[in-house]
């Protein structure tokens, strides 16, 4: 499994305090039931199958809906790949299990880049390309076409972080992932009326701390992708708060407010480890569990997706990994030996709540 399939994160920012409402609830399990479905992607500490498979038998006991999220696989393509083997080789499989075990199925396609939302996609940019042009745009969308269309996910979002590409990349970049995901909709739709289309946006940096300019709303982001039927949010809270208790009630909610359209957490996490500024530990990580089920709750989320279930174990990866993936190694639920975390425990606490509307 290629680094841009483990998870698609790009979030680099310097911490800031965010001064943000905040009804000071503590770090504990406060909710009688829970409205939101409870998944993860599949993931290992290293590329090795069998860990892989070993993980994947350690979640799906704690879940009922699964992720896959996932660059443009720009390489493969470019070296002839269709986008019809290339699905059917690395997720129809396991798609397939999914479907056994009853799991609600969310598909994401990042037409940008998932660890820099400033440039495109790295393979793009070595071959001195760039989502702007309509030839990269037909391939991602003939992809995307492809991945509805074998894979029939119940969700599908078409670009990843909208309002951070908009802020940090160049305009010719945003522009292309905007017009490529708004024609990949109207070709999924023409086929497909069942699954619904959504971007994600990028909670820390909405709320505006980050870059001292204050709260930003997400509203472009609904004029600028009008197909979309629900919200994604991508959520790092540790690089902004220094303890999850500081975040906001009201963290998720206030981006919808106002509006009836349903949110997930597309992806985020709580790093259990301490790394350069940022000071966290396990403790901090499992009170980082029960605090975003409060946010869920408020925000009456559909979903909740944690990308990583494992640690990544950045000494088994080669050298040209990117360096920032060490901000996110540490996000699992379990260690890079598949030892469980507090974090674990306080999921399966939340994941044993009723749910409401099931």
């Amino acid at each position: 499994m290629l680094v841009k399939n483990f998870l698609a994160l790009s979030f680099l920012f310097m911490i800031l305090i965010c001064s943000c409402r905040n009804d000071g609830a503590n770090p504990e399990l406060t909710l009688s039931n829970r409205s939101f479905l409870m998944g993860f992607q599949n993931s290992a500490p290293r590329i090795d199958f069998d860990l892989t498979i070993q993980s994947l038998h350690m979640w799906e006991q704690r879940a009922d809906a699964a992720m896959i999220t996932t660059e443009v696989p720009w390489d493969s393509l470019f070296k002839g790949t269709t986008a019809v083997s290339y699905v059917n080789a690395n997720y129809k499989g396991l798609v397939d299990y999914y479907r056994t075990r009853g799991f609600k199925l969310w598909v994401f396609i990042d037409p940008a880049n998932g660890l820099n939302r400033a440039t495109d996609a790295t393979a793009l940019v070595t071959r001195k390309k760039s989502i702007s042009q309509p030839d990269m745009q037909k391939l991602y969308r003939r992809f995307a076409f492809v991945m509805d269309s074998i894979l029939k996910p119940d969700h599908m979002g078409l670009a990843l972080e909208t309002n951070a590409i908009r802020g940090l990349s160049p305009d010719s970049v945003y522009q292309g992932v905007k017009k490529a995901a708004n024609d990949a909709a109207i070709e999924i739709h023409a086929s497909d009326n069942n699954v619904k289309l959504s971007v994600s946006v990028q909670v820390d940096y909405a709320w505006g701390k980050l870059d001292n300019t204050g709260y930003k709303s997400v509203d472009d982001d609904f004029i600028d992708f009008p197909f979309i039927e629900e919200l994604g949010l991508s959520s790092y809270p540790y690089f902004v708060f220094n303890k999850p208790q500081d975040i906001p009630l009201n963290y998720y909610s206030a981006l919808v407010s106002g509006k009836t359209l349903p949110v997930f957490v597309s992806e985020g996490g709580w790093t259990s480890a301490s790394l350069d500024k940022i000071k966290s530990s396990p403790e901090k990580q499992r009170d980082y569990i029960f605090r975003q089920a409060q946010l869920l709750q408020e925000a009456n989320a559909t979903a909740v997706f944690q990308l990583t279930f494992t640690d990544i174990d950045l000494s088994a990866w080669p050298p040209n990994t990117p360096a920032n993936l060490s901000l996110f190694a540490s996000l699992g639920l379990v260690d890079i030996n598949l030892k469980p975390k507090p974090a674990l425990t306080a999921w399966d606490e939340i994941f044993d709540l009723d749910r409401k509307g099931k």
